[in-house]
């Protein structure tokens, strides 16, 4: 941390921004956030750039709320409150008469799109409150289109069983070199590293190696 914000007082990039940008506009927008689970923490000293603080416990970044707890109450919680708005639409459309395909797909173009947003980032880790309180609102929905919808569980799955087969057809994905392909006699499988915690053992990408196998 000492290092860090030694850098960020003194790297030319925030130098040259500090004397281009009198209001510091750029300054405040910048944010830094330390996740650290080690056993022996320990507080650390604040990090201001021009006697702005940079330093935060969380953020927003793509409609997700990151914590240096790396856990998603603020984020399941803002997810159910911007849903629950919109199921009051959904509900004025079902007494306007509106068909259960139409009441289906307004759920997916305006609920579902909202529950699904970053979802393999951030699902396998909630805990099971969080989890329940998400599934109601798809239970609510349910309820008022008359239909069949997608467990959230469900719509997790699919979204990191998407999404790591395009890591794996992408070479230059930062992340492709994480898929590694096991011997010839399990073709279509993939190593999987062991993890030592549960935070770990539920992230992105053991969970998406773990599906991805099962389909195989």
């Amino acid at each position: 941390v000492r290092f860090l914000s030694l850098w960020l007082r003194t790297g030319e990039q925030i130098a040259t921004l500090s004397k281009t940008d009198k209001n510091n506009t750029l300054v405040r927008q910048l944010k830094v956030l330390i996740v650290d689970f080690r056993k022996q923490q320990r507080e650390r000293d604040p990090i201001h750039i021009d006697e702005t603080a940079v330093k935060v416990e969380s953020f927003k970044f793509l409609s997700v709320h990151i914590t240096d707890d790396l856990k998603w109450f603020t984020t399941t919680d803002s997810e159910v409150k911007k849903v629950q708005q919109r199921l009051f639409n959904l509900r004025r459309l079902k007494k306007f008469g509106l068909a259960p395909k139409t009441l289906t797909n307004f759920y997916r173009c305006t609920i579902e799109s909202i529950l699904s947003g970053c979802i393999a980032a951030w699902y396998g880790n909630c805990t099971a409150r969080n989890c329940r309180a998400l599934q109601r609102v798809v239970w609510s929905a349910q309820r008022i289109t008359r239909g069949t919808l997608p467990a959230l569980q469900d719509t997790y799955s699919t979204q990191c069983h998407r999404k790591t087969k395009k890591i794996i057809k992408d070479i230059n994905h930062p992340s492709h070199d994480l898929s590694t392909p096991l011997s010839s006699r399990r073709r279509g499988q993939y190593r999987c590293i062991k993890a030592g915690t549960e935070r770990l053992k539920n992230s992105f990408y053991l969970k998406a190696i773990s599906l991805l196998n099962s389909h195989h």
